[in-house]
């Protein structure tokens, strides 16, 4: 016997009653990169709309996400020292300094894809998409190169490694048959 009450179907009759809620979905649980990606673009808006005069997405441009990674610096983590501290080019320094706290290239660099992809799931198109301009890109790479001198550390791109299965066949490490 099956009795309805706002919106709930009760099944009667069984060991338990099972509740279910009718009509109602679940929206699919997001990714944490989905989540970040949301969470991002929606910081991003905000930080156009504070700007005086504000600024609408579609208006946005290289300098407005330079000048938005410029502010999130104050919130960095990753101490990197300036060419005049005694611990500049030193990857574990002994002791602490003045020198400021900033945004990691590796934190900078995935935000921007993230805001990338963001801006064309949200109706921007790729040929205005502000994340992907190349001033954008020459300043992830000087944020690379000026916080790996600062740690003393080179930044070294990763090599890509060859598959083995691809490419040369005679150097296969299936046996082949002689006919």
């Amino acid at each position: 016997m099956m009795s309805f009450n706002k919106g709930k179907e009760i099944i009667e009759g069984s060991s338990r009653s099972v509740t279910a809620v009718v009509g109602v979905e679940n929206p699919p649980r997001l990714s944490r990169y989905e989540s970040q990606k949301r969470r991002d673009w929606i910081t991003f808006g905000q930080y156009l709309r504070n700007r005086r005069p504000p600024v609408a997405i579609s208006q946005c441009n290289a300098n407005h996400v330079l000048d938005f990674l410029g502010y999130l610096d104050q919130f960095g983590k990753t101490k990197v020292h300036l060419q005049g501290c005694m611990f500049f080019g030193q990857p574990e320094p002994p002791g602490p300094c003045a020198c400021s706290l900033r945004q990691a290239w590796g934190s900078l660099d995935a935000l921007i894809g993230r805001l990338r992809a963001a801006y064309e799931e949200n109706g921007g198109s790729p040929e205005t998409n502000p994340f992907a301009n190349g001033a954008i890109r020459i300043y992830l790479r000087e944020v690379r190169d000026s916080q790996a001198k600062a740690r003393g550390i080179p930044y070294k791109k990763k090599k890509k490694k060859k598959n083995p299965l691809k490419g040369n066949e005679e150097n296969s490490s299936f046996p082949t048959q002689q006919t």
